[in-house]
């Protein structure tokens, strides 16, 4: 985690005049940048006097911008308080991931059967890719190659729907995602994709959604195992 000496608003950039619905996207697009980065910490209370002068901007744009934050479940307003950035709830977090489970694992499943070498390929080089960061200590590099080999897979069964549906709970586990991302989960990770490569591969459709299983299993074992010693970056 960031030092405390860090200045949590410092990745805020002054903006350019503009029309006021313009302006509150563009502010809320950065605020919701720094709470996914965890530059705003879960349970941090946001000083809103220095989001305006760190961007150039008047309170409108701001607390427009929160309350946009607010219907997405990134922030909450506590009364008399002021607002915060929403600590990561456990009980939301479970649920994304049983919501990816039930679709990934069963599109694992089926693309056993189904699978092409175009797909096998495909994901061949993405695990090479995955292998050369982990190697190097690429974190930054890791993250878009890990979301690219899920891609790889609902792509090969096409149906978008389902795409979108993961996307959706995924884009909501992304402050989970940051906190988990170590060099030690990425060797993990980088196992776990392998196992479900390799089962895929050998057309062993049990194999392949028990790997993809265990794979989503991990996050929500090595989450609380994070929340035990951060309580205070979460909820229950």
């Amino acid at each position: 985690m960031k030092s405390a000496a860090i200045d949590p608003y410092a990745a805020l950039q002054k903006l350019q005049g503009g029309e006021r619905s313009r302006l509150t996207d563009a502010v809320a697009e950065a605020l919701r940048e720094a709470i996914v980065t965890l530059a705003l910490e879960p349970g941090m209370m946001i000083d809103k006097q220095a989001v305006c002068e760190r961007m150039g901007v008047s309170r409108f744009p701001v607390s427009a911008a929160l309350a946009k934050l607010a219907t997405a479940g990134l922030v909450e307003v506590l009364p008399q308080r002021g607002t915060r950035v929403k600590p990561i709830v456990i009980h939301d977090i479970r649920q994304h991931l049983f919501i990816r489970s039930a679709l990934e694992v069963e599109t694992v499943r089926g693309l056993s059967s189904t699978r092409s070498d175009a797909t096998l390929e495909a994901l061949a080089a993405n695990l090479d890719k995955q292998r050369e960061a982990v190697a190097k200590g690429l974190p930054h590099e890791f993250h878009p190659l890990d979301l690219a080999f899920h891609e790889i897979l609902l792509d090969a069964i096409d149906l978008p729907r389902v795409k979108e549906i993961v996307a959706t709970s995924r884009g909501a586990l992304d402050r989970a995602r940051q906190l988990l991302g170590t060099p030690e989960r990425h060797i993990h990770t980088l196992e776990e994709h392998v196992r479900i490569f390799e089962a895929i591969a050998e057309r062993d459709a049990e194999a392949a959604a028990h790997a993809m299983h265990r794979h989503l299993d991990e996050v929500i074992a090595e989450l609380r195992r994070f929340a035990s010693e951060r309580p205070d970056l979460f909820e229950e």
